[in-house]
């Protein structure tokens, strides 16, 4: 991706962006020309002894165009367009001179190791794109295509539009679809942010990434995989450099400025000191003038900070985190407010008995025991996590007359005790006495043998590494952590006790997290940034509209990943600061390599100027530079 940043060489950068990098195709041209050159330096003579010499040009000519061709032809057609000073066009003038005063070696020492260097460079924004490329396959990416009455298991990218796909339970909807048989419970809490899954019949759209829990299905396909939230984000990542970083602006338009000042200077050291020097030789400033052409050449800079930030993506992929930009880990590191969305984000979005309160007599085992029979017969997601608490067996026949009641909940008889489960408006139908109409979360009530028998609370279960998460933001110097939920404030507070977040707002609706959202930025000042993490279609505005939009992307939404500027793979909500410490390290490599190559550039102006260096410290310095810079911008992937 390096290749887009700099001013050119844009052909052979190129090469690597959109092809798999190839260091054995890459390295036979190379090695021919080293061997040229080896054979070549034997026979560097002065021009006097013109077999010698001869023989010189006959075995360094070829090992000069051999490594310097792409150099060459991308000096030459960026002339044709109009850009003449680039890093192509200052090795290009700087080895033509050296060849024309008989340092053909320095020549092809110039082009030799620049290609050197841009080796280094394709293998590492290789390893960073596998990189990438891996995290992705982790992806679920198989749908069960019905063909002539058959079953076949193929990659979704092999499904048309109009195929038929079954789902079976507990397999995640790899492509949107319409229902054409059957019903089921799909897990769509990535896709809407609610932990209550949704019921689904036929004749009803579901979209990819939703889980499906119960039934089987049989459905059509109504978009390609293409169209999916997988082939997005790696068409985002891969043109990732679109979206470059204020530093690398700064650097492009700096070499844009730079490249012509240093031929206009280095002009004037090969024409004006002769003429005003007593003794000074012609030949003596056309060679500072080159050492200068090529110490000056800013091919570290262009190529070691694009470099450095497209190790800084790669290094987040390895780690489970895709970030869609270089400007975006250049906003990670100014991040001072760290806003969370609750269900899917912090929490797991899977219900789980937090509260057993028993009335009237009623023993907690008790109570969870008939509630648990009860509820066995049913396939509701609150039914089950009451099923999952009780540790006792539960024989089938000690349920009789099961009875389902929309809205409401259930009416049983269990070992001839008549039950009743579920919400306040249940108890009201039933006119059950009780005093405990406003418990606040998910509760079920019951009643046993018309008497209100006490309640359960179900809370979604918090992310095991929630609370790791919150401290690891404040060490990390967030000083703000806050949580949005349309969630109640009793549940609301609790989470926000339990993993030690600063503050929380609490029973909102999708526009009312935008207007907090919106209170945030207006706070924040210019150096500090507001982040936001969701993962449903309600978060995508939100995640829009925050400085840095970030995602969870093992079951997120479309919506919400596609408009994120960050995506966690695995959910984890503990990666937040981790994608911010990536960042900061990142942005340290690249001042790292700026102020390297500065320094040392300036140091070696100095010495060609006054005589000191030659063209072989010119080349030694410009490439040494660029080598370092790359090996220090590959530290991000480690």
């Amino acid at each position: 991706m390096s290749g887009k940043h700099s001013t050119g060489c844009c052909s052979h950068h190129e090469s690597h962006e959109h092809g798999e990098f190839d260091l054995r195709r890459e390295l036979i041209p190379l090695s021919i020309a080293l061997v040229l050159f080896l054979i070549g330096l034997i026979f560097n003579q002065p021009l006097h002894d013109t077999p010698r010499a001869i023989a010189e040009y006959v075995v360094l000519i070829p090992a000069y165009l051999i490594s310097g061709w792409i150099v060459l032809t991308s000096a030459g057609r960026n002339i044709l367009r109009g850009k003449i000073f680039d890093e192509n066009f200052l090795m290009t003038i700087a080895t033509l001179g050296a060849i024309a005063i008989h340092e053909l070696p320095e020549a092809v020492a110039v082009m030799l190791f620049f290609q050197i260097g841009e080796l280094f460079q394709g293998f590492a924004v290789g390893r960073s794109r596998r990189s990438i490329k891996s995290l992705l396959e982790v992806r679920p990416d198989r749908a069960n295509l019905v063909i002539d009455g058959g079953i076949r298991e193929v990659a979704p990218e092999k499904v048309a539009v109009g195929d038929t796909i079954i789902i079976k339970p507990g397999e995640k909807v790899p492509l949107d679809g319409e229902i054409l048989s059957g019903s089921s419970q799909l897990d769509t809490s990535a896709l809407t942010g609610e932990s209550v899954p949704r019921t689904v019949r036929e004749g009803e759209i579901i979209l990819a990434g939703a889980i499906n829990q119960t039934g089987s299905l049989t459905v059509r396909v109504t978009k390609l995989f293409a169209e999916s939230s997988i082939a997005k984000i790696l068409d985002l990542v891969e043109n990732a450099s679109s979206k470059k970083a204020p530093t690398e602006k700064f650097i492009t338009r700096f070499a844009r400025y730079y490249t012509p000042v240093v031929v206009f200077l280095s002009l004037a050291v090969a024409i004006l000191p002769p003429l005003l020097i007593p003794g000074a030789t012609s030949e003596q400033w056309v060679y500072r003038a080159l050492v200068l052409l090529v110490i000056s050449c800013p091919c570290g800079l262009v190529i070691s900070i694009p470099l450095g930030y497209f190790g800084g993506v790669g290094g987040a992929a390895k780690r489970g985190i895709l970030v869609k930009g270089s400007t975006f880990l250049d906003a990670l590191t100014d991040v001072k407010t760290v806003i969370f969305d609750k269900t899917g984000t912090l929490t797991e979005g899977v219900f789980q008995v937090t509260q057993v309160a028993p009335y009237n007599g009623y023993s907690k085992p008790e109570l969870l025991s008939i509630a648990a029979i009860a509820e066995s017969q049913s396939n509701h997601p609150v039914a089950r996590s009451i099923v999952e608490a009780y540790d006792g067996a539960i024989i089938e026949s000690d349920v009789t007359d099961y009875e389902e009641i929309p809205g409401h909940g259930i009416s049983t008889k269990v070992k001839e005790m008549s039950v009743f489960a579920g919400n306040d408006r249940l108890l009201h139908r039933e006119q059950i006495e009780h005093d405990t109409c406003n418990v606040k979360g998910t509760v079920v009530h019951l009643a046993i043998d018309s008497k209100y028998a006490g309640y359960i609370l179900i809370s979604d279960k918090l992310k095991e590494d929630a609370a790791r998460a919150i401290a690891r933001l404040k060490k990390a110097g967030v000083t703000e952590t806050v949580m949005l939920t349309g969630d109640n404030q009793v549940v609301a507070q609790n989470v926000a006790d339990k993993i030690g977040l600063d503050t929380y707002k609490a029973e909102l609706l999708p526009e009312d997290k935008v207007d907090a959202i919106e209170q945030y930025l207006r706070q924040s000042d210019r150096n500090s940034k507001v982040a936001f993490i969701g993962d449903g279609i309600n978060d995508a505005p939100v995640i829009a509209r925050a400085d840095v939009g970030m995602a969870m992307g093992a079951l997120g939404s479309d919506a919400a990943i596609e408009t994120a500027d960050v995506v966690i793979m695995n959910d984890a909500p503990s990666k937040v600061a981790e994608a911010i410490d990536i960042a900061r390290k990142t942005h340290t490599i690249v001042w790292q390599n700026i102020i390297l190559a500065m320094a040392v550039k300036g140091l070696f102006i100095l010495l060609g100027a006054v005589g000191i260096a030659t063209l072989w410290e010119a080349v030694f310095a410009d490439v040494g530079v660029a080598l370092l810079a790359i090996l220090n911008a590959s530290r991000v992937l480690k």
